[in-house]
């Protein structure tokens, strides 16, 4: 069984079966948000999603909106904020390409391309250019007029860059999952703003503290952590939030950085800038809305 079940199984009765687990859980972790139980079990190789019983014709109303368009923001979000966990069965490529689906269905073209843009630069590195690679991107050595005409790209150009898989990994998945859930639903616009912004202050604040020899994509990933926390806080219609306990795992993250009891650099100026960066850019979207709707 896919979820630890909320209630016995004899209260759970079978709503519908589906080839693809990961239209199975989506749909499930959907019902859980609407306080309906819910639970999948694999049978025949094909996965039954069961529901609360006494609620059978309300699901069954539910899944015909959902299997309308199962990659709707509301279903994924609802999936990211019970932070369920399976074992995943793979029966062969229709898993890969439900997960390629779902992957570029979450994520815009902003998105898409600032995750790619960051791989690249990434396999380029452990190919053996890395060294070649950061001496054309990193930041200026002096924040003079002469260095930016010369080299305007360098104000962006250490977010692009990362020391590690895992730093790159870690970095371009909080990327994906928050920079998406913004573009979706808030615009390109938005997002580019949002990206900017937090590049650009992380990037300028970093240097002054440290001198040009950082890079990764952490400063923006906490502008975006930033933004969404607020936005769920002002603005909870809009369908951006995140749960406490990982909003308190990144601010503790951030806090650990700073007492130096890490075994590894943290560009920890780039973090705190760039999270207050999102949280100021929320704010000023949100803060005269929810003064509004307090009124």
């Amino acid at each position: 069984m896919d979820h630890s079940s909320q209630s016995s199984s004899e209260s759970l009765e079978p709503l519908v079966s589906v080839t693809q687990h990961n239209i199975a859980l989506l749909f499930s972790n959907y019902l859980v948000s609407q306080n309906i139980d819910s639970s999948v079990e694999v049978e025949d190789q094909k996965f039954v999603i069961f529901c609360q019983h006494g609620k059978y014709e309300i699901a069954r109303e539910i899944f015909d909106d959902f299997i309308k368009n199962p990659h709707d923001e509301k279903y994924q979000q609802a999936a990211w904020s019970n932070s369920e966990t399976a074992n995943v069965v793979n029966f062969g490529p229709s898993f890969f390409s439900t997960f390629k689906q779902q992957f570029l269905a979450h994520a815009g073209l902003v998105t898409l391309s600032v995750f790619i843009l960051c791989w690249l630069v990434y396999v380029g590195s452990i190919l053996g250019w890395q060294r070649n690679i950061f001496n054309e991107i990193h930041f200026f050595t002096a924040l003079t007029s002469a260095q930016f005409f010369d080299s305007p790209f360098r104000l962006l150009g250490p977010v692009f860059f990362h020391f590690s898989l895992l730093h790159i990994a870690f970095n371009t998945m909080w990327w994906w999952q928050l920079g998406g859930s913004i573009e979706k639903i808030m615009g390109k616009v938005e997002l580019i703003q949002l990206f900017l912004l937090s590049a650009i202050l992380s990037n300028v604040g970093q240097f002054l503290v440290s001198g040009p020899n950082f890079g990764g994509l952490s400063g923006v990933v906490y502008g975006v952590v930033g933004y969404v926390w607020w936005a769920g806080w002002l603005a909870p219609e809009k369908g951006l939030t995140l749960s406490k306990p990982i909003v308190g795992f990144l601010l503790f993250w951030l806090l650990l950085g700073f007492v130096d009891v890490l075994p590894v650099n943290m560009a920890n100026t780039a973090h705190l800038l760039g999270l207050v960066s999102g949280c100021f850019l929320a704010w000023f979207r949100f803060a005269n809305q929810a003064k509004r709707s307090s009124n």
